[in-house]
């Protein structure tokens, strides 16, 4: 039987022949189990921390969304099984540390903590669609967070060290078998940092919040000043709850036929963003700024016109994108309908006549122009057709004067949004035949509804932020396809509050009458699709599950042939899991 003495209290531990080489031998054990388990804690600590600090910025910086992502996921992606082995490691330790054997719990906790925590399958380098982007705010974010994880271990770590409350709790006062019992004190540290990684990152932000409001003021101040300094500079800002990226590209193409226009990139549509582009791009040459205007929450709007007030205000739609953060369609309205009335007097409002809620704002102020697929607009599209090259329609304006658009744009959502984007032309005094002739080489956005080729394949790119109205409008353009199979690749669609069932249920139903095989992409939206194919009676070996898009990838490639048309509606962000 083994010699367990070493491991007992023993009357203060005073040297006694074997029993002191005993001793001293076990402490160089917990020494090196102790760097050991160390360097796992932390590199664990180091990726799990990288993990949620780049979900803090995928959900924007917003302490409520990211709160709200993690309090969704806390058994998934909080507490880990990792965390329930350490904490068993560290309840056997501290109760043998009760018992009078200190030494055993401590040898039992740090040589289970390498095997505990070795995994680390969900926080490594993995393919994501947004990567982490080590932006200035994100590296005050991540020392703000390091300081508060290096916090969190040395106070545990002077705790085990210096016998406070903790360590006497364990009996670490009481001479080499205290100091054994001060490594399961120690380990506490790394165990309560690395639970709570995804609550230090939000207490980082918190606390960066005053700072990061000070130069974003800053920031916010010199883009206001230069756009002052420029009385000549004209502005169109576009809002509304789908089509405002699509219809800013239009502009900067239809516009650019008689101005210098500057365009802000991609979805720059913050508060920051946009001075952003003010502040670095805009240049004395420019005659025309082309904004976009997003917004979550009640006011967004007003501040993004404090920073930059618009001559020409064009409102795309209303829907039911960010109803998780406005509560109503109504309440979206509103806030949408409040950039007419921030606009500068005198100003042009140019709207979806299409859309009723949309069609109300007018007469607030100034000029109105209203667009239509129909016969009511001011300026009005018909005669719609699609085919692989794009699509054409007949455009006619307020004077009566009709031009034939071509346009490699396609589906009637962007029909609208080229409709409005002529309107805005015509406020500026471009003629309609100008007008047509710059349309021909509008390039489709990237990820919203562009076709190429590949490997014999047709694809229909609709992969940026799919919304009610632009999904049923990309699986309409689906199913006017002849040249092979129809195969739709989808998540569904995200924020729409309690619509989102509803919606993606009514999503499914509409897919199946235009595609001939259906990939459903995650688990976010997958049983309210499924129900709408079922309602459909579409049949469900037609239907394949996929965990995420790399897998729907390839859980296809097999089956797809030349002339086949493959449609990727939406492509969830990262912290979806889509």
């Amino acid at each position: 039987m083994p010699d367990l003495a070493p491991f007992r209290l023993a009357g203060g531990d005073a040297p006694r022949g074997r029993l002191y080489i005993a001793l001293r031998t076990l402490n160089l054990l917990f020494a090196f189990l102790g760097v050991v388990a160390t360097v796992f804690a932390a590199s664990r600590l180091v990726r799990r921390t990288r993990f949620f600090l780049h979900l803090y910025q995928l959900e924007g910086y917003k302490p409520n969304e990211y709160r709200a992502w993690v309090m969704a996921r806390l058994r998934t992606h909080v507490v880990r099984t990792s965390h329930l082995v350490g904490a068993a490691l560290l309840l056997v330790g501290s109760l043998l540390a009760f018992a009078g054997w200190p030494r055993l719990g401590a040898f039992a906790a740090l040589a289970g903590w390498p095997v505990a925590f070795a995994s680390w399958k969900l926080y490594r380098s993995v393919p994501v669609k947004k990567p982490l982007a080590w932006t200035d705010r994100m590296k005050r974010l991540r020392l703000a967070t390091a300081v508060v994880l290096a916090l969190v271990v040395l106070a545990f770590a002077l705790d085990a060290a210096f016998g406070g409350f903790g360590a006497r709790l364990l009996g670490a006062g009481r001479g080499e078998a205290g100091r054994a019992a001060a490594w399961i004190v120690y380990l506490k540290g790394w165990f309560v940092a690395d639970l709570f990684a995804p609550f230090w990152v939000l207490l980082a932000g918190q606390v960066m919040k005053p700072v990061e409001g000070r130069i974003q003021e800053g920031f916010k101040q010199q883009a206001r000043d230069k756009v002052a300094a420029r009385p000549d500079l004209r502005v169109v800002a576009i809002t509304g709850s789908y089509g405002k990226t699509s219809v800013k590209f239009i502009l900067a193409e239809l516009l650019g036929q008689r101005y210098n226009v500057l365009a802000t990139p991609g979805s720059y549509n913050t508060p920051m963003g946009i001075s952003i582009v003010v502040n670095n791009q805009l240049r004395p040459e420019h005659q025309v700024l082309v904004l976009e205007m997003g917004m979550r929450y009640p006011g967004d709007i007003k501040e993004l016109c404090e920073i930059v007030r618009p001559d020409v205000a064009v409102v795309t739609s209303v829907g039911v994108a960010h109803l998780e953060t406005m509560g109503s369609v109504e309440a979206i309205a509103e806030e949408k309908g409040s950039l007419l009335r921030e606009m500068k007097p005198g100003g042009a409002a140019v709207l979806n006549g299409d859309d009723p809620r949309v069609s109300a704002m007018a007469g607030v102020q100034g000029q109105t122009l209203r667009v239509s697929l129909g016969d009511t607009g001011d300026v009005t599209g018909r005669d719609v057709r699609y085919g692989p090259d794009g699509m054409s329609m007949t455009v006619r304006d307020e004077t009566g004067a009709e031009a034939v658009f071509t346009t490699k744009l396609l589906g009637s959502h962007n029909a609208l949004n080229l409709l409005l984007g002529v309107a805005v032309g015509r406020v500026f005094g471009i003629r309609l035949r100008a007008m047509a002739e710059a349309a021909r080489r509008i390039q489709p956005v990237a990820h919203r509804l562009a076709l190429r080729e590949e490997n014999g394949l047709l694809i229909l790119d609709d992969a940026f932020n799919s919304n009610p109205v632009g999904a049923k409008s990309a699986v309409d353009v689906l199913g006017q396809f002849r040249t092979g199979r129809r195969v739709i690749v989808t998540p569904g669609m995200v924020e729409l509050g309690e619509r989102q069932v509803e919606e993606n249920r009514t999503f499914g139903r509409h897919i199946a009458a235009n595609a001939d095989l259906a990939v459903i992409v995650g688990e976010v939206n997958g049983e309210a699709i499924h129900a709408g194919l079922r309602d459909a009676s579409y049949p469900e070996d037609q239907i394949i599950r996929a965990k995420n898009l790399y897998d729907a990838r390839e859980r296809i490639a097999s089956w797809l042939r030349p002339g086949d048309v493959v449609l990727y509606e939406n492509d969830l962000p990262d912290q979806y899991g889509g």
